[in-house]
């Protein structure tokens, strides 16, 4: 099992690389620079792939990836073939108070899917690989930037480190 679920995430990983992200992704996406919102979005699909493969909700730590995302979404068309190729079912969006009832996105805090995210991204990136995620809204200037906590992520990466050496 562990076999096929390691493929699975090297299979979203290639996608994610060789996707090709049209103008329209960036439309209400007006902060800059681009590359670090497109790089943000990749490793945010990236960490999806690992969330979906374990039945996982996670938040998105970023509104100007949110946005682009938003904009991936509405080219529809592509976004459903990229969702079908690089996770095998479609990404659905649950923004904060429009999931089904019943649904962990309805019910559960966004502290806890942001530290799901934190997860996810451990078991997706590359070695040495820093994410972007945490603090990309405050580099590109979004007046209310959303985004995790430095000190946050360095406690959940250290509960992760401390139950990998129990294991």
């Amino acid at each position: 099992m562990r076999h096929r679920r390691l493929n699975s995430l090297d299979r979203s990983n290639a996608e994610v690389a060789a996707l090709a992200l049209p103008p329209a992704v960036f439309k209400t996406c007006p902060w800059q620079p681009r590359e670090l919102i497109e790089q943000g979005l990749r490793q945010w699909l990236r960490c999806c792939a690992a969330a979906l493969r374990d039945n996982q909700i996670i938040g998105m730590p970023s509104h100007a990836v949110d946005e682009a995302w938003h904009g991936f979404i509405l080219c529809t068309a592509r976004y459903s073939a990229f969702c079908e190729r690089a996770y095998g079912q479609f990404l659905h969006h649950h923004p904060e108070g429009g999931a089904p009832a019943g649904a962990p996105a309805a019910t559960e805090p966004m502290r806890e899917q942001l530290r799901r995210t934190v997860i996810a991204w451990s078991m997706v990136a590359g070695p040495g690989e820093r994410c972007v995620l945490w603090d990309l809204d405050e580099r590109v200037g979004v007046e209310k930037p959303w985004g995790i906590d430095a000190a946050r992520v360095a406690a959940i990466e250290a509960d992760l480190a401390r139950l990998s050496q129990r294991v």
